[in-house]
């Protein structure tokens, strides 16, 4: 819903909660269903119901807990069968500077000083500790907003005596916490109510009136914050940007005005602007965001804007680039085709609101927001939070090169009348291993991003990850491929739970840019391994279809197993495991490694 889309209308939000909560059940059949936790140091009641607002629009539907006013502590670290038996799949802890419990005195000694701040952290560290313990699902947790006053003026800032002071080296321990400990976020309420302004974040009258420790009227910047953090964790990033030229990656009309006075670089005030914007875009690579061009102009007319002396952003920096004269959305499509994803995994960014308007209504999902000027791009953009970093892996540093290099091998394709010798050709290498600790973090990412060759579409924290790693009631096994072209990474993940002889597939899912290419083959001849060595003498596969995973609903046929039921909700399907099995991978050589960890 565009309406829910950075800029918005807080106001109107907040008086319109009701009815845009049953359009956004309306418009959407398919959500990813998640219990969320909510332990307030203050009142959280439209804090919660503003955030389920922002998670229907991610495709997220969540039933909440709240604690009671002001007992998250009590909540979080003392036994509490309410919140057990809720099972939350994540945990978000509203705490402000109203929660601090006792700030220096001019007097106190520096070795006061440390005391007191230490004794807070180590507070929250409790809780932590505790939630990540017995809950085992991530945590969310706000840091502290600067103080509405300060005694000592600017002084408080430096001072260890100062309110400013003593909650920034707070904050500086829940960072160095958060680097220390996986499935922990910081919700960066100290940027947020700045951005806000201060001033009108801490407005004492709501605290005093309602025991909000925020205005009310900046609760939906709040609650859209903790969403974005929510849907990056289970899965609901976008993956790319698809961007205009004319008049948004430069200014003026490159087919009209020649490249050379294109508005980019130095001499100018709006070339400046535009300089900025670009680069800004281009450090979006550094997330393993995804470039592309979808412009009318003729490729020629676009390349040379690109090929600009002054321009931050090269041709070798986008994927796909159609520059053509066909409808944008066609070529949005096109590209979307190309790249292997849905849609909806992309964001549109175009200065003409028809062109985006055209878009989003040909695919329902696509985010184009309202740039507004120029020098207004990266303000809407960045604070929409389409990229929200929580689990970042090497895989996603190399993401553009990965697809880049999948452009090379459509090319090398096109070469070959049989494309068995495409991929004997392409000397593919894979590494199929149980789960290893280098990469739960990507394997946690991998089930909570992939919807298209899902078999089950179940998600995992990287907690519930670990968990299975070690226990010897699971097969876990994670794929990388590599070929001549290069290494794609953690690109596919299985997991098995073993019951009576039985391995029953909870997860099997694919990175679909390695489509085609039998990593599925080597997955299953390495799986049969694994079961035979566990002494198992049948597998189960299920298929629960969705929206998007349509494409593998016959995919346990073609792995030779034989349909035992089926229902609207889905299929399931047997494998017996004997002696007779033949390696069906014929083109990947195998690096397996004996299961040296808990699991099987």
């Amino acid at each position: 819903m565009r309406e829910l889309e950075y800029p918005f209308d807080a106001a109107w939000i907040l008086s319109n909660r009701r009815k845009i909560r049953k359009s956004l059940l309306a418009e959407n059949e398919h959500f990813v269903e998640k219990k969320i936790a909510v332990l307030g140091g203050s009142t959280t009641a439209n804090i919660v119901q503003i955030l389920e607002l922002f998670l229907l629009n991610h495709g997220i539907r969540a039933s909440f807990y709240e604690s009671e006013y002001g007992m998250y502590y009590e909540d979080a670290v003392f036994p509490n069968e309410k919140l057990a038996d809720f099972h939350p799949d994540l945990i978000y802890i509203h705490t402000t500077n109203r929660n601090v419990a006792a700030f220096p005195g001019l007097a106190d000694a520096e070795e006061t000083v440390d005391l007191l701040l230490e004794e807070q952290i180590q507070k929250f560290a409790a809780i932590w500790d505790h939630i990540s313990g017995t809950y085992r699902c991530p945590i969310i947790q706000n840091n502290f907003e600067m103080p509405m006053y300060r005694l000592l003026g600017n002084r408080d800032a430096s001072d260890i005596h100062g309110a400013v002071n003593f909650l920034s080296r707070l904050n500086a321990g829940f960072y160095a916490y958060a680097r220390n400990h996986d499935d922990f976020f910081i919700c960066d309420i100290n940027y947020i109510s700045a951005d806000y302004g201060l001033k009108e974040w801490s407005d004492p009258f709501y605290w005093h009136m309602y025991k909000y420790a925020l205005n009310v009227n900046a609760i939906p910047y709040l609650s859209f914050n903790v969403a974005n953090i929510i849907k990056s964790i289970f899965g609901k990033n976008k993956k790319g940007l698809v961007l205009d030229l004319d008049q948004t990656l430069w200014g003026g009309i490159v087919g009209d005005d020649g490249a050379e006075n294109i508005e980019i670089g130095p001499e100018t005030s709006a070339g400046q602007v535009y300089s900025e914007f670009q680069q800004y875009i281009k450090a979006q690579k550094q997330l393993g965001v995804l470039l592309n061009i979808d412009s009318k102009n003729d490729e020629e007319n676009a390349v040379s804007g690109l090929r600009h002396p002054d321009s931050k952003l090269s041709v070798e920096d986008f994927i796909e680039i159609r520059a053509n004269w066909e409808p944008k959305d066609r070529n949005f499509a096109d590209i979307a085709q190309a790249l292997k994803l849905l849609p909806e995994s992309l964001v549109f960014i175009d200065d003409n609101p028809a062109e985006r308007h055209i878009v989003t209504q040909q695919f329902p999902g696509v985010s184009a927001p309202e740039i507004g000027e120029s020098h207004e791009y990266i303000h809407n953009i960045d604070r929409n939070g389409f990229f929200e970093a929580t689990y970042f892996s090497p895989d996603d540093i190399k993401r553009n090169d990965m697809y880049r290099e999948n452009a090379k091998r459509s090319k090398v394709q096109a070469g070959f009348s049989d494309y068995g010798e495409y991929l004997r050709a392409l000397g593919m290498k894979a590494t199929i291993k149980p789960f290893e600790a280098v990469y739960m973090a990507r394997i946690a990412q991998l089930t909570n991003k992939s919807n298209q060759f899902n078999l089950t579409t179940k998600r995992y924290t990287q907690g519930e990850i670990e968990d299975r790693a070690q226990s010897r009631n699971y097969i876990t096994l994670y794929g990388k491929l590599q070929d001549q072209f290069g290494d794609n990474g953690v690109v596919s993940v299985c997991i098995g739970k073993l019951e009576d002889g039985i391995c029953h597939m909870e997860l099997w899912l694919m990175s679909c840019r390695v489509l085609k290419r039998d990593m599925e083959f080597a997955m299953m001849d390495v799986l049969v391994q694994r079961c035979r060595k566990a002494g198992i003498s049948e597998i189960r596969g299920y298929y629960y279809p969705t929206a998007k995973n349509g494409m593998v609903e016959n995919f346990y046929q073609a792995m030779g197993f034989s349909k035992i039921s089926e229902s609207e909700k889905g299929s399931s399907w047997s494998f017996i495991v004997d002696d007779s099995y033949v390696s069906r991978n014929k083109y990947i050589q195998v690096e397996v490694e004996n299961d040296t960890g808990g699991g099987i």
